[in-house]
């Protein structure tokens, strides 16, 4: 049972004061008395608001790593590169692959630089890919990799500049010659942890049965969630198709995963989709424009997309974990209602000292309050701690106002909310049932 709390009228009358005139306690001495009822007994008060604490750190700490998960794959997206088009098959298709018998790829070299060439006043660069999982060797090492054919402008493009040697060049490419640049883990694993990039450039690895010269190392990407491009090995368009590439379109074409093209101005990007939609579908002479063999995507309305959808489910998480916080305010009703039965007797007398029924309703009002208010400073805490682990899985946190506000102002409104019923039921307790209470 748990300990009554001295009333401030109750301990004047036992001291032979004078109580306050009407059994009032006013808004500070109702904050008094709830918050000696809340120290009193610590443990139930916390399990009392332990719903809350638990929605508040809930909605803020998923908030926080779906904002931060969605600006992580924003700044991954936009490393790859900035204002991009890319042209790739509709019916998929990997164009460069080893294995016969998939979805053929129907964008061609020969789409790729008719392109470039229509289009070279309005990109900044376009580099067409094509590639492939190749076992690389060196000496007694070898490793799974990426082998990507291209041309010189997927630097640009892609944004993937080397930290080591340079680039192949329009006259690599001419001449099919057998050059590459070689991720950070390609070089861990064919040449050792403590190479270094500059000792790297110069020597020469086998793609499969081909031998190839390393003129350039790219730097370290990390992990973009896009691939591993640390293990990829970058060669000449020409050499990869002829080198690696088995599949052919029907027109007997070397074909390509992907065209990348980058527009000069970001305001451009729109209208070069369109126009590039348009060349494409006169050179494939596809008159349908919802039945299409190939598509063209634009990285703005990707980033769009990509933005509504984590938004929508940080909303839908955001709204389950309010839940907690009804639920919360639930347990803090029940302990209140028991809480108003423990102290029948306690209400009694205050009312027999001349308390109001709305003193004895502010009272227990203030006490649901602070209860709630509690929980939810707590949780803001929590979720703030539990946002920060999220670091140790690779997810920055983002925190902003608007979750927070909500989230704390809904746990107090839950207080207030569930507290009035209890609060209301001991105001209307009758003074002498409520003495003879025991």
């Amino acid at each position: 049972m748990t300990a009554l709390v001295p009333h401030p009228d109750t301990e004047a009358a036992a001291q032979g004061r004078p109580a306050r005139r009407g059994g009032g306690l006013g808004l500070g001495g109702a904050f008094t008395v709830a918050w000696r009822a809340i120290v009193g007994t610590p443990l139930r008060s916390v399990l009392t608001a332990l719903g809350v604490i638990i929605g508040v750190a809930a909605v803020v700490a998923l908030t926080a790593i779906g904002q931060g998960s969605t600006a992580g794959v924003t700044r991954n997206l936009q490393s790859l590169g900035t204002n991009l088009l890319t042209v790739q098959s509709a019916r998929g298709g990997g164009g460069g692959s080893l294995v016969r018998g998939g979805p053929r790829s129907t964008v061609t070299v020969k789409d790729a630089e008719a392109l470039s060439t229509a289009f070279g006043d309005r990109v900044a660069g376009v580099a067409p890919t094509s590639q492939s999982s190749v076992q690389a060797k060196e000496g007694t090492n070898n490793a799974q990799v990426t082998v990507l054919g291209t041309w010189p402008a997927y630097e640009t493009v892609r944004n993937s500049p080397v930290s080591a040697g340079a680039y192949f060049t329009d006259a690599d490419v001419s001449n099919r010659r057998r050059v590459a640049v070689i991720g950070a883990q390609v070089v861990t694993d064919l040449f050792g942890e403590d190479t270094s990039a500059e000792d790297v450039v110069g020597q020469s690895l086998r793609l499969g049965s081909v031998s190839f010269t390393v003129i350039g190392v790219l730097p370290d990407k990390g992990n973009s969630g896009f691939g591993n491009a640390n293990s990829q090995v970058l060669v000449p368009l020409s050499t990869y198709t002829q080198r690696f590439a088995r599949t052919n379109s029907a027109s007997g074409q070397p074909t390509v995963s992907n065209v990348y093209l980058q527009a000069a101005s970001a305001g451009d990007l729109t209208a070069l989709q369109d126009d590039v939609t348009e060349l494409m579908s006169t050179r494939h002479k596809q008159t349908d424009p919802d039945n299409l063999d190939f598509q063209v995507q634009n990285q703005a309305d990707a980033l769009a997309s990509l933005s509504s959808v984590t938004g929508t489910l940080t909303l839908l998480v955001g709204a389950i974990a309010g839940i907690s916080l009804l639920v919360g305010g639930i347990g803090i009703m029940n302990i209140m209602l028991v809480s108003v039965t423990e102290r029948t007797r306690e209400i009694g007398v205050r009312k027999a000292l001349g308390a109001k029924p709305r003193d004895i309703l502010t009272q227990f009002l203030v006490e649901a309050s602070l209860l709630s208010i509690g929980g939810g400073v707590l949780g803001l805490v929590l979720g703030v701690g539990a946002a920060y682990a999220g670091q140790f899985f690779g997810i920055a946190p983002v925190f902003s106002a608007a979750p927070i506000v909500v989230a704390f102002v809904f746990s107090a409104l839950v207080g207030v909310f569930f507290g009035y019923y209890p609060a209301a039921r001991a105001a209307r307790l009758d003074p002498v049932d409520s003495l003879r209470y025991e």
